[in-house]
């Protein structure tokens, strides 16, 4: 692990200025699709791509042809500066949490979910939105849930996973069931599960949604930076009108 380690001797944080490039390219590399400068998780697992620099524009064309023309990509970026030829269909601030002071435990009403659950994992985040969320995202890691009368109600899991850290992702409960804690008891649970690997958990939110920033802060994570997530569009072909059809 000294490889992780600073000049201080403390963990190196700079893999998470670019999570999904430091996951695809570490642990997570068999769900990668990689090329040159440029690489994106299998469909099926996760929207995202990466790209090793985005102030590279080698690495932008790298994307643009991995995914194809008039392709729509979902990038985390500290800053966002895509090529002239490229078009930003949308660009949502967010920030980056980390905990440092989080009481972390094991819940006892917390089950692991599988593929017999998968039907009701994404009926539930088709419902609450906690972000992307794809047929094999169970596969990225552990995700946790919690259950009454028999139905999913709550669940929080792994999603990226990098070099001394991993990511808490999927945060959600039905909204028949919120103010009862279960969020923030799923995301303990599966942050004792990251540290007992000897990582840290960090997180992503949405800036607007302030009600969870406020509830990792007080849990024990801190803002780290801030970022984009952006949905862009690769160049197009010529005589492509923008909406996929060639004229």
């Amino acid at each position: 692990m000294t490889e992780l380690l600073n000049n201080d001797g403390a963990l190196d944080d700079r893999v998470l200025d670019n999570p999904v490039w430091a996951s695809l390219t570490g642990p997570h590399a068999r769900f990668a699709e990689m090329h040159g400068q440029a690489g994106r998780f299998l469909p099926e697992v996760s929207p995202f791509t990466t790209l090793a620099d985005p102030g590279d524009p080698q690495a932008w064309a790298d994307l643009a042809e991995l995914a194809g023309p008039g392709a729509e990509v979902l990038l985390a970026v500290r800053e966002l500066t895509p090529p002239a030829d490229w078009t930003t269909r949308a660009a949502v601030p967010g920030v980056q949490l980390v905990d440092t002071a989080m009481v972390a435990v094991p819940d006892k009403e917390a089950v692991v979910l599988g593929d017999a659950d998968l039907s009701e994992v994404l009926d539930l985040v088709e419902r609450t939105k906690p972000g992307p969320f794809r047929p094999r995202t169970l596969e990225l890691g552990t995700y946790l849930g919690i259950r009454r009368g028999g139905a999913l109600v709550s669940l929080a899991g792994e999603r990226l996973r990098l070099p001394g850290y991993t990511e808490i992702s999927a945060i959600c409960t039905d909204p028949a069931f919120r103010g009862q804690g279960l969020a923030a008891r799923l995301t303990k649970a599966v942050a004792h599960r990251i540290r007992a690997r000897g990582e840290t958990p960090f997180l992503h939110a949405a800036a607007v949604n302030t009600n969870a920033i406020r509830l990792y802060e007080q849990l024990g994570f801190v803002r780290r930076m801030e970022l984009f997530f952006a949905n862009c569009r690769t160049p197009a072909l010529a005589g492509d009108d923008g909406a996929g059809r060639v004229g």
